[in-house]
C-alpha cells in the first residue's frame, strides 16, 4: 500500500517542473491559469527566476504547491498508476495544502489564493532581522527539549521533528545565538536556515490571526484520500477538523517524523514523493530504510515509476 507526500518550503529550485511545462500543453495551461488567479507572473519566476524572488515566502509557497500539483496531474493522467489508490496524502507544512488540494478538499484556486496570503502573513509576523531557524543534526526533539527546560529564559522552540537525528528549531535572533553557542559547546552540529522568519512557533501569532479568516471563509470538502496532518502526525477527513489543525499548524510543531511511522504502522509501505526535489524522501530513508519510496519530479521518474 503506497502513500503520497509533498513537500515544503526549501525544496524550490529555479526550472522546477520545466519538462512538463514543454512536454504538455495541459500544464501550460496550470501555470497561465496560476498567473491569472495571483496575478503574477509565478510562471516566470517558477522557470526563469531570479531565485531571490522565486525565494520569497509569499512566491515560494505558491510555486512549490504549483509545481507539486501539475505533476500530479501529470500522473493521472500520462500513467497507469492510479494515484487516487493512494492509503494516504501527507504534505510537510505548505505541502499539506498540496496534498489537500490533489485529494479535491480545496481546489485549485483557492490553494493558491490560501498560500500567497499564508506565506505573506508568516513573512510579516515577525519584523525582518528578529526571528530566524537553525537545523540542528545528531539530536532528537526531547534531547532538544531538555536544553530548553534548562534554559527558559530562551525564546526558542522546535518548528520541525524531521526524523530521530534531525529538528528544527525557531525563535528570536538572540535566542538562536545562545543556542547556538550551547550546541557548540556540546560538539552538535547545526546550519542556519536562509529564511527571515521563525516559523510552526508562537512566534507566528499575527500570522496565525490573519490566516484564521482566512481558513475559515474558505469551503472545504471531505477529501477522496485521507489526510495527515502535521499537527496530530494522524489520518484526517473531516472537513471542520482540517480548518481547524490547519489554523493550529502555523504555531505547531511540524510532527513529520512521526507522521512518516504512523502511516507505516497503518500499512505503508511506499511513499510517492510527488513535487520539487527529494528532501522528504532522504527523510522517509532516515526513518526507515527499509521502505520502498520513488521520487517524481521529471520525466524519467514518471517512467521509473510506471515501471515498477
Amino acid at each position: 500500500m503506497f502513500s503520497v507526500i509533498f513537500p515544503g518550503q526549501g525544496s524550490q529550485n529555479i526550472g522546477m517542473a520545466k519538462e512538463f511545462y514543454d512536454n504538455f500543453d495541459y500544464i501550460k495551461e496550470i501555470f497561465n491559469k496560476a498567473d491569472d488567479v495571483l496575478k503574477i507572473k509565478i510562471s516566470k519566476i517558477i522557470l526563469e527566476g531570479p531565485k531571490e524572488i522565486l525565494d520569497q515566502t509569499e512566491n515560494t509557497q505558491p510555486a512549490i504547491f504549483l509545481v507539486s500539483y501539475s505533476i500530479f496531474k501529470v500522473l493521472q493522467k500520462e500513467t497507469n498508476f492510479n494515484i487516487n489508490n493512494a492509503k494516504y496524502f501527507a504534505g510537510h507544512s505548505l505541502g499539506e495544502y498540496s496534498a489537500l488540494c490533489c485529494a479535491e478538499s480545496i481546489n485549485f484556486d483557492q490553494t493558491l489564493n490560501i498560500l500567497k496570503y499564508r506565506g505573506k502573513a508568516m513573512q510579516q509576523s515577525v519584523p525582518k532581522g528578529q526571528g530566524g531557524m537553525i537545523a540542528i543534526l545528531g539530536l532528537n526533539s526531547d534531547e532538544f527539549e531538555k536544553i530548553l527546560q534548562d534554559n527558559e529564559e530562551l525564546e526558542c522552540y522546535i518548528a520541525n521533528d524531521n526524523t530521530a537525528g534531525q529538528i528544527v528549531a525557531s525563535g528570536k535572533i538572540e535566542s538562536l545565538k545562545k543556542v547556538k553557542s550551547l550546541l557548540i559547546s556540546k560538539n552538535i552540529k547545526h546550519l542556519e536556515l536562509p529564511v527571515s522568519a521563525p516559523f510552526h512557533c508562537p512566534l507566528m501569532r499575527n500570522a496565525t490571526e490573519q490566516m484564521t479568516k482566512i481558513i475559515n471563509n474558505t469551503e472545504f470538502k471531505k477529501p477522496e484520500v485521507d489526510i495527515i496532518s502535521n499537527v496530530t502526525a494522524n489520518p484526517i477527513n473531516d472537513p471542520k477538523e482540517i480548518k481547524k489543525l490547519l489554523i493550529k499548524q502555523i504555531e505547531s510543531r511540524v510532527r513529520w517524523r512521526e507522521s512518516i511511522i504512523n502511516m507505516i504502522n497503518l500499512g505503508t509501505d511506499q511513499f510517492i514523493e510527488v513535487g520539487p526535489g527529494k528532501i522528504l524522501s532522504g527523510l522517509v530513508k532516515r526513518i526507515d530504510r527499509k521502505i520502498k519510496i520513488n521520487q517524481v519530479n521529471n520525466l524519467i521518474d514518471i517512467k521509473n515509476l510506471t515501471n515498477d
